[in-house]
């Protein structure tokens, strides 16, 4: 054991956010710290790193092991380079290195016992510096910084000049390369694209000490993480396994308390008509034993009512109308800024019914694809065509849609005036949002609730074709499982940009990635995309660097959008055959085996009817084995 919380407690007034936390980190663990909005995770890292007091319990670190904490946000200010701010994680290195030159200086002035002493404290630091991997620290930092995202040419940056995101993930780098015994991460993957959250998933399942993580990145989660401790209603409770194991036993155990708690309710209501009906009988013996049940009654520990954490929001999206089944045509479409190119002629289609996912690092232009489309962002070149009928519904991640000097309420009414004060309260109670909450001015929200609000407006329009902007962030896990049902719900036409891979996974039916200015398209969700990554990328949207060497019939491959999504459907439709294929052959096979067992069987052999029906089917099963095994040598050639 590394670290442990006995009995940690926290209020903020009547609010009791932490009881009684209790559970332990054991050495190179990687745990997760879970629960809803405002459940007390970050309360509890802040106290663990003794940036708050607890009103009890207390904080216990094994003796002589370091902390490092990563808060949500960073105000770096100063002077100093991304790549200066980072490398002050290995000073303690430089340090040792500068000591090594200035013994290297002197050993040539020094002879005898002087230049004995120094070769001496020479090899014994050169030894620590070579155990440190001193001689490869540059390329470390170097190293941390790509993996985060940072290019070679913005290391020069001044931290000051940075954006917030920005800011964070020099902290989160600085933080790596001190290589603390635990390390404490709130929300680290907020400002990463999907190739750095890679990145950062590979680095901490390999890293040597103990981790401990909030996050709402379920896949990052799944992937990094073998504990969960979760926060709920102010209690911890530990869980082994990553999050999609905590998610099932939470279900169970939720399932097995709301089943606790009705048959003792039934059992109380039970017991509550017999004391009743042995009262009303008026006899000594009977009011006795009435009473001996009353107070057998009053020892009983009431269990509480188990909640389904979030059932109070309900989110049904809806579209009024139908759309005709081309939804959009997007065509040669191009975009830059000043020393900043995006993408140049994209070409894409979508029809009525699909959820497709734009994904691609930061940078490269999705959400400016997304308000191109909405008419917010004109494009370079190119035209956007919406199919029949087509009603747009926007969720913007900046919440621009919204009016800040406006209140909750007001928002609504005069977004959708036809509705009633008590239609709107209903709406937005479905959204968390009651008693004197709706009019609270737009301005004063956090970025989850004005989410829900964005929520809200685009459940209200009836839309038949949704254009959402990273729609999960700011949304704990318990929300985003709620919208992701809405999604796989919803009868019209999705478009989305989303970092989120396990939400991409959940509800994507086709992912287009923005990658070397181009668009590579995949029919099907995350686990399909990452298996057919590198061999669709270096065929539709090659690096600059690499068009050159691509050979003569590589190129001649690379298809138009259209000829491209044929290609990837006839191969999933080849897969799909072949998959049958081999079934059948297993199952004719097996079936041949077994005939044959039959016709030994001595009251089988003397049974000529039995023989001549075996023999028939046997001459059957191989004709047709004869045609799938052609056929799959046909298929497994393709």
């Amino acid at each position: 054991m590394i670290l442990a919380c006995q009995n940690i407690s926290k209020a903020f007034g009547t609010n009791e956010i932490l009881k009684n936390a209790s559970f332990h980190i054991e050495e190179r663990e990687k745990a997760a710290l879970v629960g809803i909005n405002g459940a007390g995770k970050s309360t509890l890292l802040k106290i663990i790193v003794g940036e708050m007091s607890a009103d009890g319990g207390e904080v216990i670190l094994s003796k002589g092991k370091s902390l490092g904490y990563l808060a949500q946000h960073q105000d770096l200010t100063g002077e100093l380079t991304i790549y200066q701010e980072v490398l002050q994680a290995k000073q303690y290195l430089i340090d040792m290195e500068n000591r090594l030159r200035e013994l290297e200086r002197q050993m040539k002035d020094a002879d005898g016992e002087a230049l004995e002493e120094r070769m001496a404290s020479y090899t014994k630091l050169s030894h620590t510096f070579e155990l440190e991997n001193g001689y490869a620290y540059r390329s470390e930092v170097v190293g941390v910084l790509k993996g985060l995202g940072f290019a070679e040419e913005e290391f020069d940056k001044k931290v000051s000049e940075l954006s917030g995101g920005q800011k964070t993930r020099v902290a989160l780098g600085r933080l790596l390369l001190t290589k603390p015994d635990v390390i404490l991460l709130d929300e680290p993957t907020n400002h990463l694209d999907m190739e750095s959250i890679a990145w950062l998933e590979g680095y901490l399942m390999n890293y040597s000490g103990a981790v401990l993580i909030v996050s709402h990145d379920r896949y990052f989660l799944d992937r990094v993480v073998t504990k969960i401790v979760e926060i709920d209603a102010g209690k911890v409770m530990s869980f082994e396994g990553n999050y999609s194991a905590y998610s099932q036993k939470k279900a169970m155990l939720r399932e097995a308390a709301y089943h606790a708690w009705v048959n003792q309710q039934q059992e109380i209501r039970h017991q509550e008509e017999v004391i009743a009906k042995l009262k009303s009988f008026n006899r000594e013996k009977s009011i006795r034993r009435a009473e001996s049940r009353e107070k057998m009654l009053e020892k009983i520990e009431v269990l509480d009512k188990p909640t389904e954490v979030r059932s109070d929001m309900r989110i049904r999206l809806e579209p009024r109308i139908t759309s005709g089944n081309d939804v959009l045509r997007v065509s040669h479409l191009s975009k830059s800024f000043p020393r900043q190119p995006l993408f140049s002629d994209l070409n894409f289609e979508i029809h009525r019914g699909e959820r497709v996912a734009v994904i691609g690092n930061n940078g490269t232009g999705k959400t400016t694809i997304l308000k191109i489309l909405n008419g917010v962002v004109a494009p370079d070149q190119g035209q956007v065509e919406l199919g029949t009928k087509v009603q747009i519904g926007y969720y913007d991640q900046e919440h621009q849609v919204l009016h800040m000097d406006k209140t909750i309420f007001q928002e609504i009414s005069d977004a959708y005036p036809y509705l009633t004060n008590t239609e709107i309260r209903n709406v937005l109670a479905a959204f968390l949002f009651t008693e004197d909450d709706v009019f609270q001015p737009i301005h004063t929200l956090s970025g989850g609730e004005r989410g829900r609000i964005s929520l809200a407006k685009l459940m209200l329009s009836n839309a038949n074709f949704l254009i959402l902007d990273e729609p999960t962030n700011h949304l704990d896990i318990v929300s985003k499982e709620i919208l992701e049902q809405a999604l796989r719900d919803y009868t019209g036409t999705v478009l989305y940009v989303s970092h989120d891979r396990y939400f991409i996974n959940q509800t994507a039916t086709r992912i287009l990635e923005l990658t070397n200015q181009n668009l590579v398209n995949y029919i099907g969700n995350y686990d399909y995309y990452l298996e057919k990554k590198e061999e669709l990328t270096s065929i539709y949207a090659p690096a600059a660097d690499s068009v050159k060497e691509q050979k003569p019939e590589q190129s001649s491959v690379k298809l138009d959008w259209k000829a491209q999504k044929e290609e990837q459907a006839r191969q999933r439709k080849r897969e799909n055959d072949l998959k049958k294929t081999e079934a059948r052959i297993e199952e004719l096979e097996a079936r041949d085996a077994a005939i044959d067992q039959e016709l030994a069987l001595p009251e089988v052999a003397t049974d000529a009817a039995k023989c001549i029906a075996l023999s028939s089917e046997k001459a059957q099963v191989l004709a047709e084995l004869e045609q799938l095994y052609e056929t799959w040598e046909e298929l497994a050639q393709e």
